[in-house]
């Protein structure tokens, strides 16, 4: 029998993106210390917000994962074209794995808190909400098929 002996754990594979979200907590910005105020006291469902969540090869500022929610916020570097460039394909690559993604200016974050927060909380409450339409249903034929007779 291949196995563990009792009291011994199996090492995971060290993930080297860790020091640098650690990092990245470390030296939040004045608008992702502000943000990140409300966001942690926000609970939503069964999940919360997690800071410089790693997705893939990506750091994301806030990441609710349950809600498939990002927030990025963005200072004034994100307006050149290169960055803008990067910004677009990282919104498309975890549009990819569900997430949908919320961009807000440093600026709005600071000057905005309150419009910021009400935008977030519309976000969470749309991808939370069930779906408008309900799944179709299966009908029974009238010859009985699929009413688990013997009789097909």
């Amino acid at each position: 029998m291949g196995g563990m002996l009792r009291g011994e754990r199996q090492k995971r594979k060290a993930d080297r993106r860790v020091p640098r979200a650690r990092s990245l907590r470390r030296d939040m910005t004045e608008a992702e210390h502000r943000l990140w105020w409300h966001l942690r006291r926000l609970r939503v469902g069964e999940g919360h917000f997690r800071r410089q969540a790693t997705i893939g090869p990506y750091f994301a500022d806030f990441a609710h994962h349950q809600a498939r929610l990002v927030i990025e916020l963005d200072g004034s570097a994100h307006m050149e074209a290169q960055t803008a460039a990067k910004d677009s394909a990282r919104t498309r690559y975890l549009a990819t794995l569900g997430y949908e993604v919320l961009r807000f200016w440093n600026t709005d974050v600071l000057t905005n808190t309150e419009g910021v927060m009400t935008l977030i909380h519309e976000a969470l409450a749309a991808r939370s909400a069930p779906h408008p339409l309900p799944l179709p249903t299966t009908r029974k034929s009238a010859r009985g098929e699929g009413n688990g007779s013997a009789e097909n």
